[in-house]
């Protein structure tokens, strides 16, 4: 596996992370502990040293089973978390924001419990709080950099003029954002401009489209009542008629490289930027070695040529969230 500099931060990652928020959270079908951790494992085996989870994953779950999938090989790896979010202990429900710096703290050390690690490698603001100025996130988590209790600093879904602010007090590593062929918000929102000017790595998210961008959904897919994508405007049976182009694309541009359309979804993200680094997540072994495989994929001038032709023809249907959620993104 290749490896990637997030930015001018000097953190290097592989070019593939895996994100583990669906091996237990999101999708309704999580798997057990031994599994999750089995993957988790073989992801390493295979070359993937960046990996991503969150307190609010589980919520509290995500982070034990990636700490002891990891534990054996901890001084070879990346691992990122995330906080900000306002989480009920009793219920587990999430009941709005919260970065306070006091509260930053507490959680922080929680996630180092939880992973069983004296450090975390990347620490994100999950989403941004509008009642708490960027510089006193910024500030705590310098402070907690200097303590030797986190490393690198991240922002989830910030505002670029967000971005400038913060790297101002300490200086941001990466960036995690939504960025995939059906969502290209990071090209028009000021997020890659602020990569390129701040030297900022973007860790993108989602970038198989939550599974759609793999050709294996239709308009005929079951979603479950359990699983997250039923409340997502984009995966309507209407929408997902409509949005069926973007993947009638990869399908095509795969069968001439003898690949598959999340290979060329992902390789497509690869040749964007050499600090753009996808964290495709799955639940299944075969899933797993098929992402990684995106990274020996060689796209051509001409391949990408045709497909920025080819999608800025496509018109994408559906929000990718729901309005409220979409309401705290972008601040």
């Amino acid at each position: 596996m290749q490896k990637r500099l997030l930015g001018k931060s000097g953190l290097e990652v592989s070019a593939l992370g895996f994100g583990c928020m669906g091996l237990n959270f999101s999708y309704g079908h999580a798997l057990a502990d031994d599994d999750a951790i089995r993957l988790i494992r073989e992801a390493f085996d295979r070359g993937v040293t960046f990996f991503d989870t969150a307190e609010v994953y589980g919520p509290f779950t995500n982070e034990v089973l990636v700490g002891k999938a990891l534990a054996p090989v901890r001084d070879q790896v990346v691992i990122a978390t995330k906080f900000g979010f306002d989480i009920d202990p009793a219920t587990g429900k999430y009941v709005g924001l919260n970065s306070r710096p006091e509260h930053i703290r507490a959680v922080t050390a929680a996630s180092l419990k939880r992973l069983g690690v004296d450090t975390i490698d990347l620490l994100y603001q999950h989403r941004v709080d509008p009642n708490v100025p960027i510089e006193d996130v910024a500030g705590t988590v310098k402070d907690l950099i200097t303590e030797g209790k986190v490393r690198h600093f991240g922002l989830s879904e910030p505002g670029a003029q967000t971005v400038r602010r913060a790297h101002a007090v300490q200086p941001v590593a990466a960036l995690q954002n939504e960025y995939s062929l059906w969502t290209r918000g990071p090209e028009t929102n000021g997020i890659l401009d602020a990569c390129k000017e701040l030297g900022i790595g973007l860790v993108a998210y989602s970038p198989l489209g939550k599974g759609f961008l793999t050709g294996t959904m239709s308009k005929d897919t079951k979603i479950g009542d359990n699983d997250f994508r039923k409340n997502l405007p984009r995966f309507s049976p209407e929408a997902m008629v409509a949005n069926q182009a973007m993947v009638d694309l990869l399908k095509e541009i795969a069968a001439a490289k003898s690949a598959t359309p999340a290979q060329i979804a992902l390789a497509w993200l690869l040749a964007r930027e050499p600090w753009i680094v996808p964290i495709p997540g799955t639940t299944k072994l075969h899933r797993l070695e098929e992402n990684l495989g995106a990274a020996s994929v060689a796209l051509t001038i001409a391949d990408l040529t045709k497909i920025e032709k080819a999608a800025a023809a496509i018109q994408i249907e559906g929000e990718r969230y729901p309005p409220h959620l979409m309401a705290i993104t972008g601040r």
